[in-house]
């Protein structure tokens, strides 16, 4: 594979990028802010210039929760809440696959009979509920949401989409004694379940609108189940729903010109 790395910080990803270039150039580092669409879609132009064709994208940026509303008792104004956490995680989880869609539909299917394929980083936190990490949850929810949802109806275009949703991993995004704590108890997950778990949706792998949850130890990872219906007539509307939007899919549809 040749792999565009992008990130904020150009230093680590330029560092990613020699790394893999040991052997010959193969990964190339751009400077992204994935909350900034201009950002974001200078940054795709580039890797499509330099590698014409893309397969797979992988929008898997994210940062920790963050002080959201401001804490003034005293105040005697509204003042407007920090939502960067979910401008990383969700809203630029969202530009990222934009990006990867419009590209692909401009493209042939490729051996594999795709036109591209879209593995989103969420979190388990998209089906558990951390009532400290509001916005976080909130985002990784949205995330999940989007991959159940569209994922399902992409494959009608020849394109998957699907969301990897990790429990403990040691990232940055959090301290060391957190992942030291967590290791101990045998709950931080191991990082060959996380890559197995990418690469059982690349190649000829039809899996797609799923999540996958990565599981703590190594127990490997899952598609996570879609919570039930509460009664017929709940699914009776959401089918009936389905059906009228699908009718009516010309918005998500490519124009021809």
């Amino acid at each position: 594979m040749k792999i565009f790395i992008a990130d904020r910080n150009i230093e680590g990803a330029e560092e990613a990028a020699k790394e893999l270039n040991k052997n010959g150039q193969v990964a190339w580092a751009v400077q992204v802010d994935v909350a900034d669409w201009d950002s974001q879609r200078k940054g795709f132009e580039a890797a499509v210039n330099k590698l014409g064709h893309i397969d797979y994208v992988f929008p898997v940026a994210g940062i920790t929760e963050t002080s959201w509303l401001p804490n003034r008792p005293n105040a005697t104004v509204f003042e407007k809440p920090n939502l960067s956490v979910f401008e990383v995680n969700g809203t630029g989880a969202l530009y990222t696959s934009a990006l990867a869609i419009q590209q692909f539909r401009r493209q042939q299917p490729n051996k594999y009979g795709f036109r591209g394929k879209i593995v989103a980083v969420a979190s388990a936190t998209a089906f558990y509920y951390i009532s400290t990490l509001p916005i976080y949850t909130a985002s990784k929810h949205a995330v999940v949401g989007f991959a159940r949802s569209f994922g399902k109806y992409l494959p009608e275009e020849k394109i998957t989409l699907n969301a990897i949703c990790p429990n403990i991993v040691r990232t940055n995004i959090s301290t060391g004694e957190f992942y030291q704590n967590a290791d101990a108890r045998g709950l931080l997950i191991h990082v060959d379940s996380l890559v197995e778990a990418f690469e059982s949706l690349l190649g000829a792998s039809d899996v797609s609108g799923e999540a996958i949850e990565i599981l703590p130890g190594n127990e490997g990872h899952r598609i996570k189940e879609i919570p039930e219906y509460t009664n017929e007539k709940v699914k009776e509307s959401v089918e009936l729903t389905q059906n009228r939007s699908h009718r009516s899919r010309k918005f998500h549809e490519p124009v021809e010109t």
